[in-house]
């Protein structure tokens, strides 16, 4: 067995695997053997199938796999021994490759393209000028999500007063026939309306300033502008058993309920943060404000390495590249693929690709570990805001910790937080070796910064198959 490297230039290469007949035939007679072992052939006893049968059988089918088998694992050992860095997958040669006779031919040889990844040099210092933003929160959106909290945490009140649009409406809806309650039919106990729902502007207003007594007259179909799954809603019954029904009823008002907001005092704070963790107004508007702002702080992060993108992309603009191997791995790669789309494509991939490799040299070169308390962190302040964003900032350790535990047992999603946790400290390394401007900036200024910076929203998936491939099929034969 011989394997060879020719390297065309730093980035491409040629891999060449020499077999001889004394390399592969041993596995081919114990497959051959197994085969044997095995086979149920009419006329034979198992196991009692002459060697010749067998060979003829299967003989050509279990040397191409045996040799593929071969091929495979030391194509794959000689990049792992010689530590090469390649990108995407090993190809076969489209030129010097031979014609390949497995009928006749006992010595053989395979040549595999191969893509290098370049050497390049990644630094930060006080010259690499870059601009993070601190969001500032205004006073009015302050307010607006306070009211957001007195509204996640209001209540229902029964009053005596005329029904509002909002409020909620209880009582015995019956259908008539002639203006009488109709025989056998459809009688609601605990009915439920809500004016606001109504979409017929007549018979909402029937039912705003109504008041516990009063007895209103209605056609569901009408009221609803026959949307089945609401009638069926309101009558307790499926779609299909109120398409034939047009009859009018009566909503007879036992009870009005109306929904209040919290107010802002002792008991919400509790609500909101815990017990005791906040214990005046002023703490509490102070400790919205970090809530909103730590939901805010992701954006901010990501339009400061948009920044560290560009450049690292200015850095790297002289850096040479596969070009040519990678369009025709991603092609191969994925059926799906096409050569026309690739070419569009490619300006965009080759620019993911450079940043995604910049971020690994910065980790390999720094020695940056991810250890699985910084996964569960990172996945706890995503619990945090997840929740936070319906006013449930109140969790208890163990909701938290089962969350928490759902959200790294997932596979795909435990390996996105992962690469998040990698730029999250890639991030703070650059903020520590560049000059960093802050710059102050008000929220609702910053959201229009981002509306005009999301009018090209930049993705790594195909920079992470590039990369992540070759990992995987390395593996594979460990």
């Amino acid at each position: 067995m011989k394997v060879t490297l020719n390297k065309t230039d730093n980035v491409n290469g040629m891999i060449a695997i020499e077999i001889e007949k004394t390399d592969y035939q041993e596995n081919v007679d114990k497959a051959l053997n197994q085969y044997r072992r095995q086979a149920q052939i009419p006329g034979f006893r198992q196991g009692k199938v002459p060697k010749g049968v067998i060979q003829k059988m299967y003989g050509n089918s279990v040397l191409v796999e045996e040799i593929n088998k071969l091929v495979s694992h030391e194509l794959f050992n000689y990049i792992r021994e010689n530590d090469l860095d390649i990108l995407g997958e090993p190809l076969p040669n489209e030129t010097e490759q031979k014609t390949i006779d497995f009928d006749k031919d006992e010595n053989f040889e395979f040549k595999f393209d191969i893509a290098i990844a370049p050497e390049f040099d990644v630094t930060f210092s006080e010259e690499d000028v870059l601009t993070y933003h601190n969001v500032k929160l205004e006073d009015d959106l302050l307010e607006k999500q306070i009211d957001v909290y007195k509204q996640n945490f209001g209540s229902y009140s029964t009053i005596e007063s005329d029904a509002e649009e909002s409020d909620l409406i209880k009582g015995v809806i019956t259908e008539l026939e002639n203006g009488e309650p109709k025989e056998d039919g459809i009688v609601i106990e605990n009915g439920i309306i809500m004016p606001s729902y109504i979409k017929d502007e007549e018979t909402r207003n029937k039912f705003i300033g109504s008041k516990p007594g009063d007895k209103i007259v209605f056609n569901p179909k009408t009221a609803y502008d026959n949307h089945g799954a609401e009638i069926a809603s309101l009558l307790h019954k499926t779609k299909e058993d109120v398409e034939d029904i047009n009859s009018d009823f009566t909503f007879e008002i036992n009870e009005v309920t109306r929904y209040n907001e919290a107010e802002l005092n002792q008991e919400l704070f509790d609500k909101v943060f815990g017990e005791g963790n906040v214990t005046t107004e002023e703490e509490f508007k102070t400790k919205v404000s970090e809530t909103v702002l730590s939901q805010i702080k992701p954006a901010s992060d990501n339009l400061f390495m948009k920044a560290v993108r560009e450049s690292v992309l200015e850095k790297m603009k002289d850096v040479s590249f596969p070009d040519a191997f990678l369009k025709r791995w991603l092609v191969v790669a994925n059926e799906s693929n096409t050569e026309e789309q690739i070419e569009k494509d490619y300006p965009k991939i080759s620019e993911d690709l450079k940043f995604h490799l910049a971020k690994e040299k910065i980790v390999k070169e720094q020695e940056i570990k991810i250890e699985n308390e910084d996964l569960e962190q990172f996945a706890g302040e995503v619990a945090k805001a997840q929740f936070a964003q319906y006013g449930m900032s109140n969790l208890t350790d163990e909701m938290l910790n089962n969350y928490v535990g759902s959200l790294l047992g997932d596979e795909n999603t435990r390996r996105n937080m992962y690469d998040q946790v990698v730029e999250n400290k890639v991030r703070e390394w650059i903020k520590e070796n560049a000059k960093i401007e802050e710059q102050d900036i008000l929220s609702k200024d910053f959201e229009k910064l981002l509306s005009e910076d999301s009018e090209e929203e930049e993705v790594e998936e195909v920079a992470d198959e590039v990369v992540a491939d070759n990992a995987d099929a390395q593996a594979s034969e460990e």
